[in-house]
């Protein structure tokens, strides 16, 4: 069972629309467990530019390391010619590429050196209508933001570069990144990686298990067995959340127990909102009423130890420990076509030095739930673009090759 760590409890939840230069707002939410930070986002581009374009060369497989940090996973790479190291964090509901750049007006810490775009020999400027480049800005509502300008760039993956990668390159940043050097956007949309490599699948493979690192693989690397299950992923009607990876939740069992959840408590109303999503930046599984409490029910019913107060670390359902071993009720999540049967360790926090056990899922403050990254750990997921498909089976993924 996993160490009840703070450092776990942090939510990076991007729901951003494609980059555009309409001027267009567009929701985004980023939230703290512990401290709830702000909601939304918007996202301003200035000029026309419409996308990414298809100048990106890439032949081959790809694959690179990921390494937990702060309840999300950096990925391992390398920009420009010569390389600098870059690590930022990995995001499935987010389609932007960027990273700190010299010169800097303002600049959060970060474990690599900044990117230096004029002495880079293969960094190329995206143009707008109406300028030499095209600049954008994007805020949070807690004050964080990335601004700066589009270009293109080589990224290199292990041994394998990568030229022609369109990406934000970011002169004017502030806020809290997870020690990263920016993000890299793997969502659904023409601005993320996976879209601009063509690959039209990638999977990933994450644990928190130190020294162990996780895997992100691209191309016909993304491969799992015949054991492996796999549900659709559902559409959204709304312009807001095209980048997110929507799945049908058709109902939770804890222990012997199906909860008593109404079936539209995970559908998508009209208007894009409610819904569920998986994402690689979310620590802790987040689920909207009547869910929640029907789940929380449920495991005070089920553990034979006392409630207990987990608010310090920004959870609700916890129990008294003392480091006995124990039995806890199983947790299955019911996808449709596909029964994700989640072992203890993949959803239970147990700390003795503080007393406490607790369950990894949160009440969702608004009308969305998601699929967190600490439930996904030990498994290899795989996203097929092309099928329309999440596919997941447990595996040793330090050994993922």
């Amino acid at each position: 069972m996993a160490k009840l760590l703070p450092l776990l409890l942090l939510f990076l939840i991007s729901f951003a629309a494609a980059p555009s230069c309409s001027g267009k707002r567009i929701p985004k939410a980023l939230r703290n467990a512990i401290k709830p930070i702000g909601r939304t986002i918007w996202k301003i581009w200035k000029d026309d530019h419409r996308g990414p374009g298809s100048n990106v060369q890439s032949t081959g497989v790809l694959q690179t390391q990921l390494y937990a940090s702060g309840g999300s996973f950096l990925m391992e790479l390398a920009i420009g010619t010569p390389t600098i190291q870059y690590l930022p964090i990995m995001d499935t509901s987010s389609d932007l590429i960027w990273t700190q750049c010299r010169p800097c007006l303002q600049c959060f810490s970060q474990p690599t050196p900044l990117y230096y775009p004029s002495q880079s020999s293969t960094y190329v400027p995206l143009p707008c209508s109406n300028a030499s480049d095209c600049s954008y800005f994007y805020t949070y509502s807690d004050s964080s933001f990335t601004q700066g300008a589009l270009g293109t760039e080589t990224f290199t993956f292990g041994s394998a570069a990568v030229s022609g990668v369109a990406f934000g390159c970011g002169n004017n940043n502030s806020g809290d990144f997870v020690n990263s050097s920016g993000i890299v956007g793997m969502g659904r949309g023409s601005w993320s990686l996976v879209s601009q490599l063509g690959y039209g699948n990638f999977s990933y493979c994450l644990t928190y298990d130190d020294p162990d690192t996780s895997r992100l693989l691209l191309g016909t690397m993304s491969t799992l067995s015949a054991q492996a299950q796999s549900t659709p992923f559902v559409t959204n009607p709304s312009l807001y959340f095209p980048s997110s990876y929507y799945l049908s939740l058709l109902g939770i069992t804890v222990g012997e127990t199906m909860l008593p959840i109404p079936s539209t408590t995970f559908s998508i109303a009209a208007d894009g909102t409610g819904g569920l999503i998986i994402d690689s930046v979310a620590t802790l599984t987040m689920l909207v009423d009547p869910a929640y409490a029907e789940l929380k029910r449920a495991f005070e019913s089920q553990m034979n130890l006392s409630a207990a107060d987990g608010s310090a670390y920004g959870l609700d359902i916890c129990f008294t420990y003392g480091g006995e071993e124990l039995q806890v009720p199983s947790l299955v999540f019911h996808f449709e076509g596909a029964d994700m049967d989640l072992p203890p360790e993949n959803y239970i926090e147990a700390d003795s030095s503080v007393g406490l056990l607790c369950v990894a899922v949160v009440r969702s403050d608004f009308n969305l739930s998601i699929f967190g990254n600490f439930m996904q750990q030990n498994m290899h997921v795989r996203y097929d673009l092309v099928g329309e498909r999440l596919s997941f089976e447990a595996a040793p993924c330090d050994q993922l090759m």
